[in-house]
């Protein structure tokens, strides 16, 4: 679909502009985030869970308060995190040993998270609409993460 990529490029481009000389992991997740809880439509949480070499912590974030610790291989974060792959899911609720932090949501897509060339953690998106993210979503976020990881 033309318009969302036209649409991932251009949040991919603010994204890279946001984090432009700042040597800082945390800060830079924390903009991103924000970029990407304002930018995207019909989303109810956008953020980051961390590996803290035991499990998944909770990173910078937009939205409700959130599950603070994800063991991996556990939900979709975990699982995403475990098996180094993204993970779209139309209905959370019918994925296996979801972890439901925040009751509303319905969809999720998940994408691993390397700086350095070490995996580190996940950015993490859902929304309470079921299916909200198709495969031009997966497409578009895949590049953004792809493009901030050569400069986180």
């Amino acid at each position: 679909m033309e318009n969302k990529a036209a649409f991932y490029n251009l949040l991919t481009r603010q994204a890279l502009a946001l984090i432009e000389g700042e040597p800082n992991l945390i800060a830079n997740l924390a903009n991103v985030s924000a970029l990407l809880y304002q930018e995207l439509e019909c989303i109810n949480w956008a953020g980051f869970y961390l590996d803290d070499g035991n499990e998944l912590v909770l990173g910078p974030f937009q939205g409700k308060p959130a599950c603070v610790r994800i063991p991996y291989g556990k939900g979709v974060c975990g699982t995403a995190f475990s098996e180094d792959s993204v993970l779209r899911i139309e209905d959370v609720h019918l994925f296996e040993g979801h972890i439901a932090c925040d009751a509303a949501s319905n969809s999720e897509v998940v994408l691993p998270l390397y700086v350095k060339g070490k995996l580190v953690g996940v950015l993490d998106i859902d929304s309470p609409e079921k299916a909200r993210f198709d495969e031009y979503d997966e497409t578009g976020l895949t590049l953004l993460v792809n493009e901030l990881q050569k400069h986180l």
